[in-house]
């Protein structure tokens, strides 16, 4: 990351709008790259840990238009210590989350382990008690009288009937007891697959679960369309009614956009206010796809901005890519990446 330092120390105490001439030139393209920085690591962030990644990357975000605002060395220092901060506090709360979930892979081995430990101290027992049994039958063997062969068998056909009986129902309470175990783990990894592939604020699936999914696609036969989707003026958003409200904004438009692709559309957060859908069809269809969802999701929305409820007239931008045969997936997301942003710009030239 670019350090602000040189820049903030090249004139102590004083407001950075009276540096000298080479500082005020540069200082502008640093404050640019550290804010894209931080937007960048916000980003990865969110990729890295969708569980604790979005909660930095708002506040990373909300750094940023700090920064782009501020006009003195005391703000920039405060908003650098709060990255700082930020960063530390994101790393150990990360790093006790991959230990949470490594741990309770662990426990999942336990109970295997223990459960077939049982199993076996279950067979050694059960096998011991039939050697027994065994061992009095050759004995019997060697019996003259009848009653007295009568009288052991009846009694070692019982104890082997005993043992027999007592070894299926431990192998059954054994089985049932696996079974709730591992129903109850694979809920609880089902439940950890779910969230570290959803987008912690909407709900949609995240990028690197859609990333994964289009390279699925690419080796089925069959052909498909990706909708690349950005709402239109959402900094905008953002700086007038501040980034709860951009926040609510984004889950709702993400509510109206799932709503508008079922059931044949999957649908997820690409980052910030980007969006993708993906359809199982041919170009064609796919543009009949985009003009209704351009007359569902784009509109009026109501948020709750700094001074209560406020109406927004929402527009979005969306671009359109089918795969080609042989098209790579990064070659197919730049192509409907280019199209959603030509028709953003031609949408500017007309307002």
């Amino acid at each position: 990351m670019i350090s602000l330092k040189k820049y903030l120390e090249a004139s102590p105490g004083e407001s950075i709008r009276h540096e000298n001439a080479d500082a005020k030139e540069l200082l502008p393209v640093a404050i640019a790259a550290y804010c894209s920085s931080l937007r960048e690591m916000g980003s990865a962030s969110a990729d890295a840990c969708p569980t604790l990644g979005e909660e930095l990357k708002r506040s990373l975000a909300r750094i940023d238009d700090r920064i782009a605002a501020a006009a003195s060395r005391e703000e920039l220092e405060a908003a650098e210590r709060e990255v700082q901060e930020d960063l530390k506090d994101w790393g150990r709360r990360t790093a006790h989350h991959y230990r949470q979930k490594a741990d309770e892979v662990k426990e999942i081995l336990l109970v295997m382990a223990r459960a077939a430990e049982g199993v076996g101290e279950r067979d050694q027992r059960c096998a011991c008690q039939i050697t027994e049994v065994t061992g009095r039958l050759e004995k019997i063997a060697t019996l003259e009288d009848l009653s007295q062969i009568r009288t052991s068998l009846k009694k070692s056909a019982t104890e082997l009937k005993t043992s027999i009986e007592r070894m299926t129902a431990e192998g059954n309470a054994a089985i049932e007891n696996l079974k709730t175990e591992v129903t109850r783990y694979q809920t609880r990894l089902e439940e950890a697959e779910r969230v570290a592939s959803s987008d912690a604020l909407t709900g949609l699936r995240n990028r690197l679960w859609v990333e994964n999914y289009i390279e699925r696609k690419i080796g089925s036969a069959g052909p498909f369309c990706i909708v690349m989707i950005d709402i239109d003026e959402f900094k905008q958003v953002n700086d007038e009614h501040g980034h709860p409200a951009g926040d609510e904004l984004l889950q709702q438009f993400a509510a109206e956009l799932q709503s508008a692709c079922r059931p044949k559309g999957i649908v997820a957060r690409w980052g910030g206010d980007e969006f993708i859908v993906l359809f199982d069809c041919r170009f064609d269809e796919a543009q009949t796809q985009i003009r209704r969802l351009k007359d569902w999701v784009c509109g009026s929305y109501t948020v709750h901005g700094r001074s209560g409820p406020e109406k927004l007239k929402v527009d979005a931008s969306f671009g359109l890519a089918e795969r080609q045969a042989g098209e790579k997936a990064k070659h197919l997301l730049a192509r409907a990446d280019a199209e959603m942003y030509a028709q953003k710009a031609e949408s500017r030239s007309r307002r």
